[in-house]
Protein backbone atom coordinates (compact mmCIF):
# COMPACT_ATOMS: atom_id res chain seq x y z
CA UNK A 1 0.00 0.00 0.00
CA UNK A 2 0.89 3.65 -0.63
CA UNK A 3 2.06 5.60 2.56
CA UNK A 4 0.03 8.62 1.52
CA UNK A 5 -3.57 6.47 1.70
CA UNK A 6 -2.94 6.46 5.66
CA UNK A 7 -1.88 9.75 6.31
CA UNK A 8 -4.93 11.09 4.47
CA UNK A 9 -7.15 8.86 7.25
CA UNK A 10 -5.62 10.56 10.57
CA UNK A 11 -7.07 12.63 12.77
CA UNK A 12 -6.03 16.45 11.90
CA UNK A 13 -2.97 15.00 9.91
CA UNK A 14 -1.82 13.01 13.21
CA UNK A 15 0.30 10.22 12.97
CA UNK A 16 2.22 8.84 15.67
CA UNK A 17 3.15 11.59 17.54
CA UNK A 18 2.80 14.69 15.21
CA UNK A 19 -0.41 15.83 16.22
CA UNK A 20 -2.70 19.80 14.67
CA UNK A 21 -5.74 20.76 14.71
CA UNK A 22 -7.99 23.45 13.49
CA UNK A 23 -9.94 25.31 15.97
CA UNK A 24 -13.28 26.13 13.20
CA UNK A 25 -16.21 24.85 14.63
CA UNK A 26 -19.08 22.56 12.82
CA UNK A 27 -22.90 21.92 13.27
CA UNK A 28 -23.79 18.14 12.36
CA UNK A 29 -27.25 17.60 10.89
CA UNK A 30 -30.48 16.93 13.22
CA UNK A 31 -30.64 13.11 14.88
CA UNK A 32 -33.47 11.66 12.67
CA UNK A 33 -35.18 10.03 15.52
CA UNK A 34 -34.83 12.91 17.91
CA UNK A 35 -34.82 15.89 16.35
CA UNK A 36 -31.51 16.92 17.94
CA UNK A 37 -29.39 18.95 16.51
CA UNK A 38 -25.48 17.95 17.30
CA UNK A 39 -23.56 20.08 19.77
CA UNK A 40 -20.95 22.33 18.07
CA UNK A 41 -17.90 20.63 19.21
CA UNK A 42 -14.53 21.37 19.63
CA UNK A 43 -10.90 20.37 19.19
CA UNK A 44 -10.00 17.74 22.06
CA UNK A 45 -7.17 20.32 24.28
CA UNK A 46 -5.02 17.26 24.78
CA UNK A 47 -4.10 17.52 20.81
CA UNK A 48 -1.96 21.01 21.25
CA UNK A 49 -0.03 19.16 24.51
CA UNK A 50 1.13 16.02 22.51
CA UNK A 51 5.12 15.92 23.02
CA UNK A 52 7.07 13.43 20.96
CA UNK A 53 9.54 12.88 24.08
CA UNK A 54 10.04 14.21 27.70
CA UNK A 55 12.81 16.45 29.19
CA UNK A 56 16.09 14.23 28.88
CA UNK A 57 17.44 16.31 31.80
CA UNK A 58 14.98 13.65 33.74
CA UNK A 59 16.63 10.75 32.08
CA UNK A 60 18.08 7.84 34.91
CA UNK A 61 21.32 5.38 34.50
CA UNK A 62 20.25 1.98 33.82
CA UNK A 63 21.72 1.25 37.24
CA UNK A 64 19.22 3.04 38.96
CA UNK A 65 16.60 1.09 40.35
CA UNK A 66 13.30 1.54 39.59
CA UNK A 67 10.60 1.55 42.98
CA UNK A 68 7.20 -0.05 41.40
CA UNK A 69 3.49 -0.99 42.73
CA UNK A 70 1.07 -2.91 41.48
CA UNK A 71 -2.66 -1.28 41.61
CA UNK A 72 -5.47 -4.52 41.31
CA UNK A 73 -3.97 -7.97 42.19
CA UNK A 74 -6.44 -10.57 39.77
CA UNK A 75 -4.91 -13.24 38.10
CA UNK A 76 -3.48 -11.13 35.16
CA UNK A 77 -1.99 -8.19 37.62
CA UNK A 78 -0.29 -10.83 39.28
CA UNK A 79 1.14 -12.38 36.27
CA UNK A 80 2.16 -9.23 35.35
CA UNK A 81 4.22 -7.98 38.56
CA UNK A 82 5.42 -11.20 38.85
CA UNK A 83 6.96 -11.41 35.19
CA UNK A 84 8.22 -7.84 35.63
CA UNK A 85 10.15 -8.84 39.17
CA UNK A 86 11.96 -11.60 37.57
CA UNK A 87 13.38 -10.02 34.69
CA UNK A 88 16.59 -8.83 36.76
CA UNK A 89 16.19 -5.58 35.37
CA UNK A 90 17.07 -3.71 38.39
CA UNK A 91 13.20 -3.00 40.06
CA UNK A 92 11.73 -3.25 43.74
CA UNK A 93 8.18 -3.82 43.91
CA UNK A 94 7.21 -1.83 47.44
CA UNK A 95 3.49 -2.37 47.28
CA UNK A 96 0.62 -4.96 46.24
CA UNK A 97 -2.38 -3.30 46.13
CA UNK A 98 -6.17 -4.47 46.01
CA UNK A 99 -9.61 -3.30 47.32
CA UNK A 100 -10.08 -7.06 48.24
CA UNK A 101 -7.68 -9.25 50.50
CA UNK A 102 -8.63 -11.82 49.21
CA UNK A 103 -6.47 -11.40 46.18
CA UNK A 104 -2.96 -10.69 45.85
CA UNK A 105 -1.67 -13.12 48.26
CA UNK A 106 0.60 -15.19 45.00
CA UNK A 107 1.60 -12.19 43.74
CA UNK A 108 3.73 -10.93 47.32
CA UNK A 109 4.75 -14.31 47.72
CA UNK A 110 6.21 -15.03 44.35
CA UNK A 111 7.37 -10.86 44.62
CA UNK A 112 9.25 -11.73 48.06
CA UNK A 113 10.55 -15.12 46.74
CA UNK A 114 12.15 -13.33 43.75
CA UNK A 115 13.47 -9.85 45.33
CA UNK A 116 14.04 -11.07 49.17
CA UNK A 117 11.88 -8.51 50.55
CA UNK A 118 7.89 -8.98 50.94
CA UNK A 119 5.93 -6.25 49.41
CA UNK A 120 3.67 -3.91 51.32
CA UNK A 121 -0.14 -4.82 50.84
CA UNK A 122 -2.98 -1.85 50.72
CA UNK A 123 -6.05 -1.02 50.03
CA UNK A 124 -5.55 2.17 48.76
CA UNK A 125 -4.13 3.11 45.71
CA UNK A 126 -3.54 6.75 47.12
CA UNK A 127 -1.20 5.63 49.62
CA UNK A 128 0.88 4.70 46.75
CA UNK A 129 0.50 8.01 45.17
CA UNK A 130 1.46 9.64 48.12
CA UNK A 131 4.65 7.61 48.43
CA UNK A 132 7.69 9.74 46.70
CA UNK A 133 9.94 7.05 46.63
CA UNK A 134 7.49 4.85 44.45
CA UNK A 135 8.88 5.70 40.79
CA UNK A 136 6.11 3.28 38.77
CA UNK A 137 2.68 1.99 39.16
CA UNK A 138 0.82 -1.02 36.75
CA UNK A 139 -2.74 -0.78 36.70
CA UNK A 140 -4.69 -3.97 36.51
CA UNK A 141 -7.39 -2.96 38.07
CA UNK A 142 -11.05 -3.37 36.27
CA UNK A 143 -11.54 -1.44 33.15
CA UNK A 144 -13.63 1.52 34.84
CA UNK A 145 -10.87 2.66 37.18
CA UNK A 146 -8.36 3.02 34.50
CA UNK A 147 -8.81 6.44 33.43
CA UNK A 148 -8.75 7.72 36.50
CA UNK A 149 -6.26 6.15 38.14
CA UNK A 150 -4.23 6.86 35.11
CA UNK A 151 -4.15 10.34 36.00
CA UNK A 152 -4.16 10.21 39.73
CA UNK A 153 -0.64 8.45 39.08
CA UNK A 154 0.25 11.35 36.17
CA UNK A 155 -0.35 14.03 39.00
CA UNK A 156 1.55 12.16 41.95
CA UNK A 157 4.39 12.01 39.56
CA UNK A 158 4.61 8.25 38.55
CA UNK A 159 4.80 6.68 35.54
CA UNK A 160 2.05 4.14 34.36
CA UNK A 161 1.85 0.84 32.63
CA UNK A 162 -1.72 0.32 32.11
CA UNK A 163 -3.61 -2.87 30.96
CA UNK A 164 -6.32 -2.75 27.92
CA UNK A 165 -8.87 -1.73 27.42
CA UNK A 166 -6.64 1.23 28.46
CA UNK A 167 -10.36 3.89 28.95
CA UNK A 168 -14.02 3.31 29.71
CA UNK A 169 -14.66 6.24 27.21
CA UNK A 170 -13.34 8.26 24.53
CA UNK A 171 -13.18 11.21 26.59
CA UNK A 172 -11.73 9.26 29.10
CA UNK A 173 -8.81 8.50 26.79
CA UNK A 174 -8.63 12.45 26.28
CA UNK A 175 -7.97 13.49 29.22
CA UNK A 176 -5.18 10.13 29.88
CA UNK A 177 -3.80 11.35 27.22
CA UNK A 178 -3.45 15.29 28.38
CA UNK A 179 -2.49 13.98 31.98
CA UNK A 180 0.40 12.21 30.28
CA UNK A 181 1.81 15.44 28.41
CA UNK A 182 0.97 17.74 31.24
CA UNK A 183 2.80 16.09 33.41
CA UNK A 184 5.82 14.36 31.27
CA UNK A 185 4.86 10.77 32.80
CA UNK A 186 5.78 7.74 30.54
CA UNK A 187 2.07 5.41 30.03
CA UNK A 188 2.89 2.24 28.39
CA UNK A 189 -0.70 0.68 27.55
CA UNK A 190 -0.83 -3.21 28.12
CA UNK A 191 -1.92 -3.70 24.45
CA UNK A 192 1.48 -5.73 24.42
CA UNK A 193 1.74 -6.44 20.21
CA UNK A 194 3.65 -3.11 20.40
CA UNK A 195 6.92 -4.91 21.50
CA UNK A 196 6.54 -7.54 18.79
CA UNK A 197 9.05 -7.10 16.19
CA UNK A 198 7.32 -9.04 13.76
CA UNK A 199 4.61 -6.10 13.85
CA UNK A 200 6.73 -4.01 12.56
CA UNK A 201 8.04 -6.11 9.68
CA UNK A 202 4.74 -6.88 8.92
CA UNK A 203 4.00 -2.68 8.90
CA UNK A 204 7.14 -2.38 6.53
CA UNK A 205 6.09 -5.64 4.41
CA UNK A 206 2.78 -3.68 3.75
CA UNK A 207 4.51 -0.55 2.93
CA UNK A 208 6.67 -1.85 0.39
CA UNK A 209 3.75 -1.97 -1.92
CA UNK A 210 3.74 -5.99 -2.24
CA UNK A 211 0.15 -6.70 -0.71
CA UNK A 212 -1.20 -4.25 -3.29
CA UNK A 213 -3.64 -1.60 -1.88
CA UNK A 214 -5.50 -2.74 1.17
CA UNK A 215 -8.74 -2.81 0.56
CA UNK A 216 -10.29 -4.33 3.81
CA UNK A 217 -9.29 -5.97 6.61
CA UNK A 218 -10.17 -8.60 9.73
CA UNK A 219 -9.55 -8.94 13.03
CA UNK A 220 -11.33 -11.48 15.82
CA UNK A 221 -11.39 -12.97 18.66
CA UNK A 222 -13.62 -15.96 18.25
CA UNK A 223 -13.25 -18.05 21.47
CA UNK A 224 -15.51 -21.06 23.20
CA UNK A 225 -18.54 -20.75 25.05
CA UNK A 226 -20.15 -18.77 26.96
CA UNK A 227 -20.70 -20.75 29.69
CA UNK A 228 -24.62 -19.97 31.29
CA UNK A 229 -24.66 -16.98 33.46
CA UNK A 230 -26.87 -16.42 36.90
CA UNK A 231 -26.66 -13.03 38.39
CA UNK A 232 -26.85 -13.64 42.33
CA UNK A 233 -28.59 -11.71 44.58
CA UNK A 234 -27.42 -8.25 46.50
CA UNK A 235 -25.70 -9.10 49.34
CA UNK A 236 -23.77 -7.36 52.39
CA UNK A 237 -20.42 -7.25 50.88
CA UNK A 238 -17.79 -9.09 52.71
CA UNK A 239 -15.26 -7.70 55.19
CA UNK A 240 -12.41 -8.17 53.01
CA UNK A 241 -13.28 -5.89 50.32
CA UNK A 242 -14.23 -2.56 50.06
CA UNK A 243 -16.72 -2.16 48.33
CA UNK A 244 -17.20 1.73 47.65
CA UNK A 245 -13.83 1.98 46.96
CA UNK A 246 -13.83 -1.34 44.35
CA UNK A 247 -16.94 0.86 42.81
CA UNK A 248 -15.11 4.29 42.43
CA UNK A 249 -16.49 6.11 39.34
CA UNK A 250 -19.10 3.30 39.02
CA UNK A 251 -22.73 3.93 39.70
CA UNK A 252 -23.11 3.13 43.85
CA UNK A 253 -24.88 -0.36 44.26
CA UNK A 254 -25.18 -2.97 46.70
CA UNK A 255 -22.26 -5.80 46.45
CA UNK A 256 -23.33 -8.48 44.23
CA UNK A 257 -20.96 -11.54 43.99
CA UNK A 258 -21.37 -11.73 39.95
CA UNK A 259 -20.64 -7.83 39.54
CA UNK A 260 -17.16 -8.30 41.60
CA UNK A 261 -15.88 -11.75 40.08
CA UNK A 262 -17.85 -10.94 36.72
CA UNK A 263 -16.96 -7.83 36.10
CA UNK A 264 -16.50 -7.78 32.37
CA UNK A 265 -20.40 -8.68 31.73
CA UNK A 266 -21.67 -5.26 32.89
CA UNK A 267 -21.36 -1.98 30.43
CA UNK A 268 -21.00 -0.58 34.02
CA UNK A 269 -17.16 -1.70 34.26
CA UNK A 270 -15.75 -2.79 30.94
CA UNK A 271 -16.13 -2.28 27.11
CA UNK A 272 -17.86 -5.46 26.96
CA UNK A 273 -16.12 -9.26 27.13
CA UNK A 274 -15.83 -9.83 23.26
CA UNK A 275 -14.39 -6.42 22.53
CA UNK A 276 -13.10 -4.59 25.33
CA UNK A 277 -11.24 -7.59 27.00
CA UNK A 278 -10.62 -9.24 23.72
CA UNK A 279 -10.44 -8.15 20.29
CA UNK A 280 -8.86 -4.68 21.74
CA UNK A 281 -5.38 -6.69 21.05
CA UNK A 282 -5.84 -7.75 17.63
CA UNK A 283 -7.35 -4.00 16.66
CA UNK A 284 -4.05 -2.43 18.21
CA UNK A 285 -1.74 -4.36 16.31
CA UNK A 286 -3.78 -4.12 12.86
CA UNK A 287 -3.57 -0.62 13.33
CA UNK A 288 0.22 -0.96 13.89
CA UNK A 289 0.55 -2.73 10.45
CA UNK A 290 -1.32 -0.53 9.00
CA UNK A 291 1.21 2.61 9.63
CA UNK A 292 -1.36 3.97 12.93
CA UNK A 293 -4.40 5.68 11.08
CA UNK A 294 -6.88 7.49 13.01
CA UNK A 295 -10.10 7.70 13.86
CA UNK A 296 -12.77 6.32 10.74
CA UNK A 297 -15.38 8.21 9.09
CA UNK A 298 -18.20 6.34 10.24
CA UNK A 299 -19.05 3.01 12.25
CA UNK A 300 -21.61 0.17 12.32
CA UNK A 301 -21.56 -2.05 14.73
CA UNK A 302 -24.64 -5.56 15.86
CA UNK A 303 -24.63 -8.28 17.56
CA UNK A 304 -26.64 -9.77 20.67
CA UNK A 305 -27.01 -12.55 23.21
CA UNK A 306 -27.55 -15.65 20.74
CA UNK A 307 -26.60 -18.47 23.47
CA UNK A 308 -28.27 -17.08 26.07
CA UNK A 309 -31.07 -14.79 27.29
CA UNK A 310 -29.84 -14.22 30.66
CA UNK A 311 -28.77 -10.91 32.53
CA UNK A 312 -25.67 -9.66 30.97
CA UNK A 313 -25.02 -6.60 29.86
CA UNK A 314 -22.53 -7.12 27.18
CA UNK A 315 -23.73 -9.45 23.87
CA UNK A 316 -22.07 -12.31 23.23
CA UNK A 317 -21.01 -11.79 19.38
CA UNK A 318 -20.48 -8.51 18.16
CA UNK A 319 -19.64 -7.43 14.28
CA UNK A 320 -17.85 -3.52 13.88
CA UNK A 321 -17.75 -1.84 10.75
CA UNK A 322 -15.75 0.89 10.16
CA UNK A 323 -14.74 3.21 7.23
CA UNK A 324 -11.75 4.92 7.00
CA UNK A 325 -12.66 6.18 3.70
CA UNK A 326 -10.44 4.51 1.16
CA UNK A 327 -10.51 0.90 3.31
CA UNK A 328 -12.57 -0.68 5.39
CA UNK A 329 -12.06 -2.59 8.80
CA UNK A 330 -14.38 -5.02 11.00
CA UNK A 331 -13.52 -6.84 14.06
CA UNK A 332 -15.64 -9.49 15.03
CA UNK A 333 -15.84 -10.72 18.75
CA UNK A 334 -17.32 -13.76 20.20
CA UNK A 335 -18.06 -16.85 22.26
CA UNK A 336 -20.01 -19.56 20.75
CA UNK A 337 -16.88 -21.18 18.50
CA UNK A 338 -15.67 -24.48 19.95
CA UNK A 339 -13.76 -25.30 17.17
CA UNK A 340 -11.52 -22.43 16.84
CA UNK A 341 -8.53 -21.89 19.31
CA UNK A 342 -6.26 -18.79 20.23
CA UNK A 343 -2.40 -19.37 19.63
CA UNK A 344 -0.72 -22.18 21.55
CA UNK A 345 2.22 -21.76 24.03
CA UNK A 346 4.07 -24.04 21.62
CA UNK A 347 3.52 -21.44 18.27
CA UNK A 348 3.45 -18.70 21.04
CA UNK A 349 7.05 -19.31 21.67
CA UNK A 350 8.41 -21.49 19.40
CA UNK A 351 8.89 -21.55 15.30
CA UNK A 352 5.73 -22.83 14.04
CA UNK A 353 2.32 -21.66 12.50
CA UNK A 354 -0.92 -21.23 13.57
CA UNK A 355 -3.52 -22.57 11.18
CA UNK A 356 -5.03 -19.75 10.27
CA UNK A 357 -8.19 -21.24 9.34
CA UNK A 358 -8.63 -22.32 13.13
CA UNK A 359 -6.79 -19.63 14.71
CA UNK A 360 -9.58 -17.93 16.87
CA UNK A 361 -7.68 -14.80 16.89
CA UNK A 362 -6.25 -13.78 13.53
CA UNK A 363 -6.40 -10.54 11.88
CA UNK A 364 -6.65 -10.59 8.10
CA UNK A 365 -5.37 -8.37 5.65
CA UNK A 366 -6.39 -8.57 2.02
CA UNK A 367 -4.45 -6.16 -0.72
CA UNK A 368 -4.68 -5.91 -4.49
CA UNK A 369 -2.17 -7.85 -5.08
CA UNK A 370 -2.02 -10.84 -1.90
CA UNK A 371 -3.47 -11.11 1.11
CA UNK A 372 -1.43 -11.59 4.83
CA UNK A 373 -2.43 -13.69 8.29
CA UNK A 374 -0.77 -11.49 11.34
CA UNK A 375 -1.25 -13.52 14.44
CA UNK A 376 -0.94 -12.15 18.09
CA UNK A 377 0.96 -12.69 20.86
CA UNK A 378 3.77 -14.40 18.88
CA UNK A 379 2.11 -15.55 16.27
CA UNK A 380 3.93 -14.13 13.52
CA UNK A 381 2.88 -13.35 9.79
CA UNK A 382 2.56 -14.74 6.41
CA UNK A 383 1.69 -13.56 2.93
CA UNK A 384 0.04 -15.59 0.40
CA UNK A 385 -0.76 -15.06 -3.68
CA UNK A 386 -3.27 -17.52 -5.57
CA UNK A 387 -3.03 -21.13 -4.69
CA UNK A 388 -1.61 -20.60 -1.03
CA UNK A 389 1.31 -19.77 -2.42
CA UNK A 390 3.50 -18.29 0.44
CA UNK A 391 5.27 -15.50 -0.87
CA UNK A 392 6.77 -13.90 2.70
CA UNK A 393 6.41 -14.25 6.34
CA UNK A 394 8.05 -13.32 9.68
CA UNK A 395 7.90 -14.96 13.12
CA UNK A 396 9.40 -14.23 16.66
CA UNK A 397 8.36 -15.10 20.56
CA UNK A 398 5.37 -13.85 22.55
CA UNK A 399 5.73 -10.37 23.65
CA UNK A 400 5.18 -10.03 27.28
CA UNK A 401 8.56 -9.55 28.67
CA UNK A 402 9.69 -7.36 25.73
CA UNK A 403 7.22 -5.21 26.18
CA UNK A 404 7.51 -4.91 30.37
CA UNK A 405 11.66 -4.06 29.34
CA UNK A 406 10.58 -1.11 26.83
CA UNK A 407 8.69 0.35 29.62
CA UNK A 408 11.28 0.15 32.30
CA UNK A 409 13.69 1.37 29.71
CA UNK A 410 11.74 4.55 29.16
CA UNK A 411 11.15 5.06 32.75
CA UNK A 412 14.76 5.77 32.95
CA UNK A 413 14.93 7.12 29.44
CA UNK A 414 11.87 9.53 29.04
CA UNK A 415 11.32 8.17 25.69
CA UNK A 416 7.97 7.38 24.39
CA UNK A 417 7.31 3.65 24.76
CA UNK A 418 6.13 1.28 22.19
CA UNK A 419 2.42 1.26 23.34
CA UNK A 420 2.93 5.22 24.22
CA UNK A 421 -0.74 6.52 25.24
CA UNK A 422 -1.78 8.27 22.14
CA UNK A 423 -2.41 4.80 19.94
CA UNK A 424 -3.72 3.14 23.02
CA UNK A 425 -6.45 6.22 22.58
CA UNK A 426 -7.13 5.91 19.14
CA UNK A 427 -6.76 1.85 19.81
CA UNK A 428 -9.21 1.63 22.50
CA UNK A 429 -11.48 4.54 20.71
CA UNK A 430 -12.44 1.60 18.45
CA UNK A 431 -13.69 -0.18 21.02
CA UNK A 432 -15.94 2.61 22.47
CA UNK A 433 -17.40 3.66 18.85
CA UNK A 434 -18.48 0.22 18.18
CA UNK A 435 -20.09 -0.24 21.49
CA UNK A 436 -21.67 3.15 21.28
CA UNK A 437 -22.99 2.22 17.60
CA UNK A 438 -24.85 -1.10 19.10
CA UNK A 439 -25.92 0.46 22.42
CA UNK A 440 -27.49 2.86 20.55
CA UNK A 441 -29.78 0.04 18.32
CA UNK A 442 -27.22 -0.67 16.56
CA UNK A 443 -26.99 2.62 13.87
CA UNK A 444 -24.43 3.56 11.77
CA UNK A 445 -22.61 6.45 13.62
CA UNK A 446 -20.89 9.29 11.71
CA UNK A 447 -17.78 10.84 13.42
CA UNK A 448 -16.03 13.25 13.25
CA UNK A 449 -11.73 12.71 13.59
CA UNK A 450 -10.96 16.34 13.82
CA UNK A 451 -13.37 16.69 17.03
CA UNK A 452 -13.45 12.81 18.12
CA UNK A 453 -17.45 13.01 18.34
CA UNK A 454 -20.52 11.77 16.90
CA UNK A 455 -22.28 13.74 14.57
CA UNK A 456 -25.46 12.16 13.78
CA UNK A 457 -26.73 10.59 16.95
CA UNK A 458 -27.92 12.38 20.23
CA UNK A 459 -28.17 8.63 21.88
CA UNK A 460 -24.80 7.56 21.25
CA UNK A 461 -23.50 11.53 22.06
CA UNK A 462 -24.93 10.56 25.64
CA UNK A 463 -23.77 7.29 25.98
CA UNK A 464 -20.64 8.36 25.50
CA UNK A 465 -20.46 11.28 27.82
CA UNK A 466 -19.21 9.56 31.07
CA UNK A 467 -20.53 10.03 34.53
CA UNK A 468 -18.97 9.65 37.50
CA UNK A 469 -19.59 8.88 41.36
CA UNK A 470 -19.32 12.51 43.91
CA UNK A 471 -15.67 12.02 44.47
CA UNK A 472 -14.59 9.64 41.79
CA UNK A 473 -15.07 12.34 39.06
CA UNK A 474 -12.61 13.29 35.80
CA UNK A 475 -11.01 16.61 36.47
CA UNK A 476 -11.86 18.91 34.15
CA UNK A 477 -8.56 20.38 34.55
CA UNK A 478 -5.92 17.09 34.67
Amino acid sequence: MKRRKFFKVTSAGAAGFSLAASCRNITGKGDSRTGNTAEKPEVPPYRAAVKSNFATDRARSAADKVILALIGAGGWGSHVIIETAGLNENVFVKYICDVDDTRGGRAIEEVERIQGARPVRVRDMRRIFDDREVDAVIIATPEHWHGLATIRACQAGKDVYVEKCISHSIIEGQKMVEAAMKYERIVQCGTLNRSARYGLTARDYIRSGELGDVVTVNAMELTDGPVPFVEKEDTGAPSTIDWDLWLGPAPKVPYNVSRNKSWAYYWDYAGGYAFGQGVIHQADMLRMALDDPGFPKSVYCTGGRYLFNDERDVPDYQLAVFDYGNFVMTLQGGEFTPYLAKTNEKIRFGNTWPEWQQNATRIEIYGTRRMMYLGVMGGGWQVFDKDMQLVASDKDIYPLKDHIRNFLSCVRSRKQPNGNILQGHYSASLIHMANLSYRSGCRQLLFSPDYETILNDETARELGRPKYRKGFELPDIV
